[in-house]
């Protein structure tokens, strides 16, 4: 019997009862932690980019990609966390003199850098 194209690729089939059923596996990544900004970052790539969400799925890069990706937004977020703190003057002599203007402050820095590091790499 002639071989398939498949099996001329190198495929093999797996017997289940009656039928030859391809025998399809996909590449093992060794699994990371993707953190929250990769978990929203997959969820933009499922819904709006499914075709490169796939693509990295079949590839088993998904997850090293999600990881890089969580990698550099956390490291934006702080680094634009850092810098608005200091350019705004929030130390922690108005954290002692003043705790709720302090939180105020704080949560509005926490809020606008969480919206950049999404507009520049989570939704991008």
């Amino acid at each position: 019997m002639e071989k398939s194209l498949f099996e001329q690729t190198g495929g093999t089939y797996v017997r289940q009862g009656d039928y030859l059923i391809p025998d399809l596996t996909l590449p093992t990544e060794a699994e990371q932690p993707i953190g929250i900004w990769g978990q929203r970052h997959a969820r933009h790539l499922k819904q709006h980019h499914k075709v490169l969400y796939m693509n990295l799925l079949t590839r088993g890069k998904l997850n090293s990609y999600l990881a890089d990706i969580g990698e550099q937004a956390e490291d934006m977020f702080s680094r634009l966390v850092k810098e608005m703190v200091a350019h705004e003057g929030v130390t922690e002599q108005l954290k002692a003199e003043n705790q709720m203007e302090w939180v105020g402050r704080m949560n509005n820095i926490h809020n606008r850098a969480t919206e950049l590091v999404n507009a520049e790499l989570i939704y991008n």
